[in-house]
């Protein structure tokens, strides 16, 4: 007798999707296929030797390495990120404030492991990213969405929302906004605006989960302050990660909020993996420690900043002129509005011609974005960019010869 497998599923996995974008990766894979797609950093770009020789940590204290660790995080770590971090966060950050996580992924799972009731509501950024939605509605959280333009989130259309939704019975959490160059937009939430967010969450009770992976790979242009650094009343938690500006394979990241956050999200941590990977941060604390990330930094954001302005050259080149983008200056990912155009279909279009991206219905919570798409410009090589771009526009046309 066969297992039946519907009535032993759980709710959440009955209901759990698979990430939109995994879904495409598998298309990227076809040879000869030039990917836009996946958010993925230049392998090429990777410090392997700086990195490698940080193993020298290993046999300085091995014993300690490969032992269990704290669930809140190795300590030469969190030290390290306390004092790099000061300048942006406005403070060193204390110890029982900050949780190192198994990638930003993981710190976001956590939050809404912390904090959501099934129905529960979250703010969100229209368009944003699809890991974001896919962690958490698989934690039981609606979405009420709010539109963006080039300073991000407009923040004058919160409270209007907040306070039909609290009409209508529905309890808001958090604001989730990704500050520095938007996955998948590009923008940045200008100062202005993270002062007015910061207002209506006083106003209103709300904690703001302020996501900043990109926020390092500026290419042009001033920092912004964060929000935390604007905070009074402990309601902002910050979350970054070395996925962007080290190497996404150490799944290492961390979070900073009160310690009252901290700590629960701690508790559901020793639940899920005791600890993040002791070696991994003892190995991603040495290579800090050594100097490595801030010679690295200006590198990695020379060799992105080249390639973000060779996308821009080849898009101005070869798409239709009705494409609507804005050049980004930080961060992966040019968003392109191509009116008229199913992106959907256009992402098919585009594998038979051998490009790929990802179609812009994955990154509304909500439904939208049919007329959208994605595409990145660091993993690429930069003599397929132009190749890509053509490619693309036959792809368009393709579509508008229908």
């Amino acid at each position: 007798m066969s297992v039946e497998w519907d009535k032993l599923f759980s709710e959440q996995a009955m209901n759990i999707k698979p990430s939109p974008i995994r879904e495409l990766l598998q298309y990227t894979k076809k040879p000869g296929v030039i990917s836009f797609a996946g958010g993925n950093p230049d392998p090429l770009a990777f410090p392997v030797a700086e990195f490698a020789s940080a193993a020298i940590v290993l046999g300085r204290n091995g014993m300690d390495v490969l032992q269990y660790g704290a669930t809140d995080g190795y300590g030469p770590l969190k030290d390290f990120l306390a004092e790099w971090m000061a300048g942006r966060m406005g403070r060193v950050t204390n110890y029982d404030e900050m949780l190192i996580t198994t990638g930003s992924q993981q710190g976001m799972d956590l939050l809404c492991a912390a904090l959501i009731d099934k129905g529960d509501a979250i703010l969100v950024e229209d368009p944003t990213y699809p890991g974001a939605i896919h962690t958490m509605r698989n934690r039981g959280a609606s979405f009420i969405t709010v539109p963006c333009d080039k300073d991000g989130m407009i923040a004058d259309l919160l409270p209007e929302k907040i306070e039909e939704a609290r009409k209508s019975g529905v309890k808001i959490k958090f604001i989730y906004t990704i500050v520095n160059f938007q996955n998948p937009s590009g923008a940045v939430l200008s100062g202005e605006r993270r002062k007015k967010l910061l207002e209506i969450a006083e106003k209103y009770d709300l904690l703001i989960f302020e996501d900043d992976p990109y926020g390092h790979l500026r290419y042009e242009g001033e920092h912004e302050p964060t929000i935390f650094s604007m905070d009074n009343s402990n309601r902002v938690v910050f979350a970054c990660s070395f996925s962007k500006i080290l190497a996404p394979g150490a799944r290492v990241a961390w979070i900073v909020g009160s310690p009252e956050i901290i700590k629960k999200m701690t508790l559901v941590k020793q639940g899920a993996d005791l600890c993040t990977s002791v070696v991994t941060q003892a190995l991603v604390a040495e290579y800090c420690v050594k100097g490595h990330l801030d010679g690295f930094l200006p590198k990695i954001v020379s060799h992105y900043a080249k390639k973000c302005q060779g996308m821009a050259e080849v898009f101005a080149k070869h798409l239709p002129k009705d494409a609507e983008y804005a050049v980004p200056r930080g961060g992966f990912f040019f968003w392109v509005k191509i009116p008229g155009v199913d992106s959907k279909e256009l992402f098919m279009k585009g594998i038979e011609r051998g490009v790929a991206f990802v179609n812009g219905p994955a990154f509304f919570a909500n439904g939208g974005g049919e007329d959208c798409i994605r595409a990145c410009f660091t993993f690429a090589r930069p003599d397929d960019l132009e190749e890509g771009a053509k490619r693309l526009a036959q792809a368009i046309g393709d579509m508008k010869a229908k």
